[in-house]
């Protein structure tokens, strides 16, 4: 696969200037240019986000660091396997994992979104991942990750093979018992992935980071961004993510009735194939695996990056897998 850029580069006045040359060729080609400064407004080790300023208005360069640079390339397939729904990036360099993106107006959050909105969040989210559903092969060819449920047992049990990582009996780690636990629990995660394999439910894009500040509002339209942490996996894997942001964001226990009419709105469509028991049931495993899931996108993310940004964020990892074993939303 084409070679990663460490977004932490950003730090470096010498990259600047590679991106500022980058950007000022490729926006020429649209009869543009920069009216202003470059704004770095987001610098992580993973990703470095830059608001650019032109004459008509501001876009937005993104460079994807660690082993996340395969989004250029899935949001050039998104945008034109579902038209409207994501942001169609005005340039990428896939070598380089950087693109260049039109703005994409007030994201969902800025707008004070309520349940009702975050309804129809997953409703139109569903939508678009039902349409990717012929797309998932060529995907996981450019370079997605393989997180379907039949991979996962042995993405785990690569995760528990490398203790280092985990940071066994330090802080912030695992502590020796969960570590111990999670080895235990192979064969039951196991069977819960063929249990979810079984389901029927074919693998899909998956955004893994769905929430509020994740979508922009056109209208009644929402188009979806920030697929730096997307996979190929069950669908409802994304439930995780989303249902634990409404439980903070709303301030609802695990196993709310408002959380369960969010699960429930995102399960309703496939209820004209599968029995809605059954769903559930494939909801609640869904989620169990997606802490793993969790776990192995914030490992791509640290991919390579220098030991102070390890030690800021190397919980991440053990954190999630950690999170195998506490309650659900649902």
């Amino acid at each position: 696969m084409p070679a990663q850029t460490n977004a932490i580069d950003a730090l470096d006045p010498s990259w600047l200037i590679a991106v500022e040359e980058w950007i000022e060729d490729r926006l020429v080609l649209r009869g543009l240019t920069i009216s202003g400064d470059l704004d770095p407004v987001h610098v992580r080790p993973w990703s470095t986000v830059i608001k650019v300023p032109t004459v008509t208005g501001n876009v937005w360069f993104k460079a994807n660091g660690g082993a996340t640079g395969y989004e250029p390339r899935l949001m050039v397939a998104l945008s034109r396997w579902v038209t409207g729904r994501v942001l169609t990036p005005l340039a990428i360099d896939a070598e380089r994992g950087w693109s260049l993106l039109p703005d994409g107006g007030p994201t969902l959050r800025s707008t004070g979104a309520d349940l009702a909105d975050w309804a129809e969040m997953l409703r139109q989210y569903g939508e678009l991942q039902r349409e990717t559903i012929p797309l998932a092969a060529d995907l996981m060819a450019m370079g997605v990750p393989d997180q379907r449920p039949a991979t996962m047992p042995g993405l785990l049990a690569g995760l528990l093979s490398r203790p280092e990582e985990l940071r066994i009996g330090e802080a912030n780690g695992l502590s020796a018992e969960t570590y111990a636990r999670l080895q235990s629990a192979l064969p039951e995660f196991t069977e819960w992935c063929a249990e979810l394999e079984a389901a029927g439910i074919p693998p899909m894009v998956q955004h893994d980071d769905l929430h509020d500040a994740n979508v922009f509002l056109d209208g009644t339209r929402l188009i979806f961004f920030d697929w730096g942490d997307a996979s190929v996996s069950h669908p409802f894997c994304s439930l995780l993510v989303t249902l634990n942001a409404a439980s903070y964001r709303f301030e609802l226990p695990p196993g709310d009735p408002a959380l369960l009419r969010l699960r429930d709105t995102y399960l309703e469509p496939w209820t004209e194939y599968h029995d809605r028991d059954d769903l559930i049931r494939a909801a609640f495993l869904a989620i169990k695996i997606a802490t793993v899931g969790r776990a192995l996108a914030w490992r791509r993310s640290l991919t390579g990056v220098d030991a102070a940004a390890r030690r800021d964020y190397g919980e991440t990892v053990p954190g999630w897998l950690a999170e195998l074993f506490e309650p659900q939303s649902i």
